[in-house]
């Protein structure tokens, strides 16, 4: 079989091409003191297409004229200006790269065109017969056609930016992490002979801390960033700890049990914290991807935030336990309160009913702004001489009361000292309309209703409230004499 057979025959597209040119202008850069060719083309891209029109087409086999669907040999060599159009100078600039560096040929992918316009990735590949080293005047070429993979790689790569766009730009917090060392450390705990893990956490909370610093984390999007106020990923990173801390422990201790019991996925909400220190409530949905359970090594976490809602939520609970204008309990609350005390204690109670005198009377003569003003005034005294476990409501239109929790008559007589000292005080600060209040105190018996002993705070509060008025009446009735 000749030379000519074989090259005509070959599985692949063939070409024998003249690189003489081409041999000539790369001595001639040489000679001119070029030193580095990339950079000397990139300036002057005019030599990349000098050089690629200096290559002379000497032969084709017939699979080459049948891929670039040619009508013979002479009608692909006559129209290479439409195989070798558009992109093919940048990959012409990497040939010439090669060639400069070695003399034995080169290899590169690169765009070539079909007569009829089809767009083709092949795979270059060249080398300079022997016989033809000093001029390169052999040299032969293979196109290996590598459109249908180079589609599928592009493909491939479309679908990756396509999910990836999907991540970084998601409308919600989206985590990848890595829980194969937590899932080692639920593994060692179950072959160390426990069974009861939700005890286990109880009696050992340090192995739950244990299992949060044990998170990798190996992505996260921008909204991610933009919630928990970090300036970049590494930021977010190296701050970890800030993020996953306090109220997070109990929500992440509850996520542990679950996968204890086998639940890859899960939601539920959680608390976490902006890097700014503020709480952040969100909704949690915690899956393991397919093909990872055997070792939790990928997990997607998504974060919606409901901070807002729970805000909202936490309002509408104040409003229906709270009285707007005094911000103390309101009557609804100290029912509730009342009925819990009876019920579990602790004993004795000590009740403490106040009036807020002359209520009518200022909202009568100067309008009910200076009523609610007055309102506000003895809401102020209360919220600051009431603490937890005792608690202060208004029950009332004027009526306030205090329910006190394991105390006695002392405790109560020494509240409303300190009640009275701040009514004092107020009306020394705002020195207008002056504030006064009527006060009322029982204290509870073993195992008697607390309505009754409400009762007998609202008499002593009257009792008190009369005695007091006829005093000032009194008072008022005697004239000094010698006016």
């Amino acid at each position: 079989m000749t030379e000519n057979s074989i090259f005509d025959l070959a599985p692949l597209p063939l070409w024998l091409e003249d690189f003489g040119g081409v041999k000539a202008l790369l001595e001639a850069w040489r000679a001119d003191g070029v030193r580095d060719l990339r950079a000397h083309l990139e300036e002057n891209p005019e030599l990349v297409r000098e050089a690629a029109l200096s290559i002379r087409v000497l032969k084709v086999n017939e699979r080459a004229v049948a891929l670039f669907e040619a009508k013979d040999a002479a009608d692909l060599i006559d129209n290479l200006d439409v195989v070798f159009s558009r992109d093919m100078l940048s990959s012409h600039l990497g040939e010439l790269c090669q060639l400069w560096e070695r003399s034995d040929g080169f290899e590169s992918q690169a765009v070539n065109y079909t007569l009829t316009g089809r767009r083709l990735d092949v795979q270059l590949r060249a080398r300079i017969l022997p016989g033809a080293e000093h001029d390169w005047s052999r040299v032969i070429v293979s196109t290996e056609n590598i459109t249908e993979l180079m589609q599928q790689r592009r493909q491939l790569v479309e679908k990756e930016n396509f999910a990836r766009g999907l991540f970084e730009h998601s409308p919600i917090s989206l985590w990848v992490e890595d829980f194969s060392a937590v899932k080692m450390l639920l593994e060692g705990v179950r072959a160390s002979g426990v069974e009861d893990f939700r005890t286990f956490t109880d009696v050992h909370p340090e192995f739950v801390s244990r299992c949060m610093s044990e998170i990798r984390v190996i992505d996260v999007n921008q909204y991610t960033l933009d919630l928990f106020e970090a300036r970049d990923k590494e930021m977010l990173l190296r701050r970890l700890g800030e993020v996953f801390r306090d109220n997070m422990r109990q929500h992440f201790r509850e996520q542990l049990v679950d996968l204890w019991d086998g639940k890859l996925f899960q939601q539920r909400e959680v608390v976490n914290y902006a890097l700014s220190g503020e709480e952040l409530h969100v909704h949690m949905q915690f899956s393991v991807f397919p093909g990872r359970e055997s070792d939790w090594s990928l997990v997607q976490v998504a974060l919606t935030d409901i901070t807002a809602r729970k805000k909202a939520e936490a309002y509408l609970e104040f409003l229906g336990k709270h009285d707007i204008l005094t911000k103390l309990c309101n009557r609804s609350f100290f029912v509730d309160e009342l009925n819990r005390l009876e019920r579990k204690g602790p004993e004795p109670v000590a009740v403490i009913l106040a009036d807020l005198d002359g209520l009518k009377l200022a909202n009568d003569s100067m309008g009910h702004a200076a009523g609610d003003a007055l309102l506000r005034r003895a809401g102020e005294i209360f919220k600051e001489a009431v603490t937890a476990p005792s608690t202060a409501a208004r029950i009332g239109g004027d009526e306030f009361a205090v329910l006190m929790p394991s105390c006695g008559l002392t405790d109560g007589r020494q509240m409303i000292a300190t009640l009275q000292e701040l009514v004092e005080v107020n009306n020394q600060f705002y020195g207008s309309t002056r504030l006064a209040l009527s006060f009322g105190l029982s204290i509870s018996s073993p195992g008697e209703r607390l309505e009754d002993v409400v009762m007998r705070a609202d008499e002593d509060m009257y009792r008190n409230k009369r005695d007091r008025s006829a005093r000032v009446t009194k008072e008022q009735e005697v004239e000094p004499r010698g006016a």
